[in-house]
């Protein structure tokens, strides 16, 4: 990922840090952006037709029947193990919207959270791995995505 955003000519910081594997866990390394660390949720329709990307801080718990309702999808439920390596290539803990540049068949949405494009306009995302999170602007993490051909929805999603 960090040659892909260099080749990009896309600013970005790194922090390393012991796997994460949850927020819990998260709020107990020393971030430089506490305030732009995001919560990563894939999930998918009941009937195995939609997949979403939610994107959130990483303070906030999503509600998925209000998120469904809010955005007319069907009812929605996490996306197993298998489903998230075929569609993200990405394995639990490791959720990220940069896995989405391994969706291959673009039939992944993005859902971000708007709070990440107000001021500083900085998101926190792993790199594909829970050791380490990558800091950027969020209008450049949403350029790369819709980019690769995925879908980018700005909401509040609270």
């Amino acid at each position: 990922m960090y040659s892909f955003l260099d080749e990009h000519d896309v600013w970005f910081e790194v922090t390393e840090h012991q796997a994460v594997y949850n927020m819990q866990e998260v709020s107990k390394v020393n971030l430089p952006y506490p305030n732009a660390d995001a919560k990563n949720i894939f999930v998918r329709d009941d009937k195995n037709r939609k997949y979403y990307l939610i994107t959130v801080d990483g303070s906030h718990r999503v509600d998925l029947k209000k998120f469904s309702q809010d955005h007319g999808t069907r009812h929605l439920s996490f996306a197993s193990e298998t489903v998230l390596k075929d569609k993200l290539g990405l394995s639990p803990g490791s959720v990220t919207p940069f896995g989405l540049l391994n969706n291959k068949a673009h039939d992944v949405d993005l859902y971000l959270d708007k709070q990440f494009t107000k001021a500083p306009g900085i998101i926190g995302v792993h790199p594909n791995d829970n050791t380490a999170t990558v800091w950027m602007k969020t209008k450049d993490l949403v350029n790369i995505i819709k980019q690769h051909g995925n879908q980018v929805v700005i909401t509040d999603i609270f």
